[in-house]
């Protein structure tokens, strides 16, 4: 069998970074993609991508195009084009996604229910 590869963000690519000693409580809405290092609480909201770093803690519903978690995320997350896993991810939440790429080590506690997210970020058409 092929080993699966999902590719790493190059940093230095990203205009967004919400640092490690950032701790946001509250809605986030973006429409460029976004690296969180930090911890966040809430809702997150984009047509875009959101990367969940591995020491990263987000605590939230997540809506966005694509989703990249190395780091822990409690909540639901709904991503219109692809979920991808990481071996050090953390996900306790149900996942709706066309596409879901899991990387061996990752740990997913919640349900998963894949085919296309009607209207995709925010209900959008």
């Amino acid at each position: 069998m092929a080993e699966m590869r999902i590719r790493s963000i190059d940093e230095s690519t990203l205009q967004t970074v919400l640092a490690e000693d950032i701790d946001f409580d509250g809605e986030i809405r973006f429409t460029e993609p976004l690296l969180v290092k930090g911890s966040v609480k809430g809702t997150v909201i984009s047509d875009t991508d959101l990367y969940v770093n591995a020491d990263a803690v987000v605590a939230a519903r997540i809506e966005a195009r694509k989703v990249s978690v190395k780091g822990e995320v409690r909540g639901d997350i709904v991503a219109s084009e692809r979920l991808e896993l990481f071996s050090t991810a953390r996900l306790h939440g149900n996942v709706s996604t066309p596409d879901l790429i899991v990387q061996s080590g990752c740990r997913l506690n919640g349900t998963c229910t894949m085919g296309p997210v009607p209207g995709g970020p925010n209900g959008q058409p």
